[in-house]
């Protein structure tokens, strides 16, 4: 597998940015996870958007999916330009039926996803967590069965991150506040949160992302290492990371 971040801002895009999207790849099946602001001016970078497979959202709120109606035009004028039919899986909880709904377009079809129940899809096999956060919002775990990337999404602490990310060859992480603040009201985690995760679960790289507009971020970095000693980065776009990589 190879993950490429295209977006890793929480609730707005800085200059030449993006809010959370990754790009997930394996033998040439391409599965992007989420789709927030400014995601559709980064991927051209990384990938050719017609040639993606499919699109996991985490929850609806606007940072992860703000980029999804950008997308589905992206799709429908492709298609007419190319005269072809190309139809894009989109796949989401449908507790929010609204918002579920807006997964269809004459170019996508809204996939729904249930949290007991995993989703094979080309090489990967995915499953679900739902995390502590203000509206439905779920974490995933993907393997190909032979590397595993969990992707918290949006949440405050839960001890049932660590089961759920167990030995992880990469653990993104929700990273959206710095060690001592008080990130759960707002539904998100510490620097120092998500390191007690990631030494608790033994996962093998921890990636800190959904990334706070204040303050040196370089910090967050710094605090996680005081608690988990394995190979930690911050999301940057364009970080990439494969199983050798680590």
């Amino acid at each position: 597998m190879k993950l490429t971040v295209v977006g890793f801002w929480g609730a707005y895009p800085e200059v030449d940015s993006a809010t959370s999207c990754y790009l997930l790849e394996k033998d040439g099946y391409q599965l992007l996870l989420d789709c927030g602001s400014g995601a559709l001016a980064q991927l051209p970078k990384y990938t050719t958007v017609m040639d993606l497979d499919a699109v996991f959202v985490s929850h609806y709120h606007q940072d992860h999916i703000a980029d999804l109606g950008v997308l589905q035009y992206h799709f429908l004028v492709q298609n007419a330009i190319h005269h072809t039919k190309k139809v894009l899986p989109i796949y989401g909880h449908c507790e929010d039926e609204k918002a579920f709904a807006k997964l269809n377009h004459q170019a996508t079809k809204g996939m729904a996803y249930f949290p007991n129940e995993r989703v094979d899809i080309g090489p990967l096999t995915i499953t679900f967590l739902r995390t502590k956060h203000p509206v439905p919002c779920y974490a995933m775990r993907i393997t190909d069965g032979e590397s595993t990337v969990v992707y918290t999404a949006d949440s405050s602490y839960q001890d049932t991150f660590i089961p759920f990310a167990k030995n992880a060859d990469l653990f993104i992480t929700d990273c959206s506040f710095y060690k001592g603040q008080n990130a759960t009201g707002a539904g998100h985690m510490t620097s120092e949160e998500s390191a007690i995760i990631a030494k608790k679960a033994c996962v093998s790289h921890l990636l800190l992302s959904h990334h706070p507009h204040f303050g040196d971020r370089k910090q967050l970095k710094k605090e996680a290492a005081s608690v988990y000693q394995g190979k930690i980065n911050l999301a940057e776009s364009g970080f990439q990371w494969q199983p050798s990589s680590s």
